[in-house]
């Protein structure tokens, strides 16, 4: 046995991988305990549903940036960028960012996941174009409160909100960050491409 891998069955896994099922199992836990304790957390079983598939999902585009290559940026990129969309919708759809959960404004947050992955589906998940898409993410998502207040879904008062923008601020960072790791794998890889 590989001294960082364990045999299972056919498949060998990763410690990593089995860290990621333990995380993931860990958040789906944690509501369910909560919900033995306190009555503010009141989770149906569409929730975990969601959270379930929700975590799938990002466990599945991280797998697949793993193995697409072996560029240490390019992989933490893509973790950097798919953590962000995770705790997007995340928090978008638990407590909602301007104001409430159920605010129009926040609609608006699909359009930056729109534009994710639009962009990398433009880009052929390439880490040069990748830099490029998570960039306009941020920008996307740095334009929400603005466009939010400009066509009236929210009073200006909750977009304009201290916590509205630094929710939006750690979002753009987090956009910033995955395009600067992106923007890192395009160079090392044009390097490598040049020895």
């Amino acid at each position: 046995m590989a001294g960082n891998a364990v045999n299972i069955g056919p498949r060998r896994w990763g410690r990593w991988r089995i860290a990621a099922l333990a995380v993931a199992a860990l958040l789906l836990l944690l509501p369910l305990a909560a919900m033995q304790f306190t009555d503010e957390v009141d989770w149906t079983a569409l929730d975990f549903v969601f959270m379930g598939a929700l975590l799938g999902a990002v466990g599945l585009g991280a797998e697949l940036a793993v193995r697409k290559t072996r560029n240490v940026a390019y992989r933490m990129g893509s973790c950097a960028a798919l953590a962000a969309a995770f705790l997007l919708i995340w928090i978008n759809g638990a407590v909602g960012i301007i104001g409430s959960e159920q605010e129009d404004a926040n609609l608006l947050y699909g359009g930056v996941l729109g534009v994710a992955l639009i962009g990398a589906t433009a880009a052929r998940f390439r880490p040069a174009g990748m830099a490029l898409a998570m960039s306009a993410t941020a920008f996307a998502q740095a334009l929400v409160p603005l466009a939010a207040s400009t066509f009236g879904l929210s009073s200006n008062a909750l977009v304009w909100s201290l916590e509205v923008l630094v929710i939006s601020g750690f979002f753009v960072a987090l956009w910033l960050i995955s395009a600067w790791l992106f923007w890192k794998g395009a160079l090392e890889q044009t390097s490598a491409g040049a020895t």
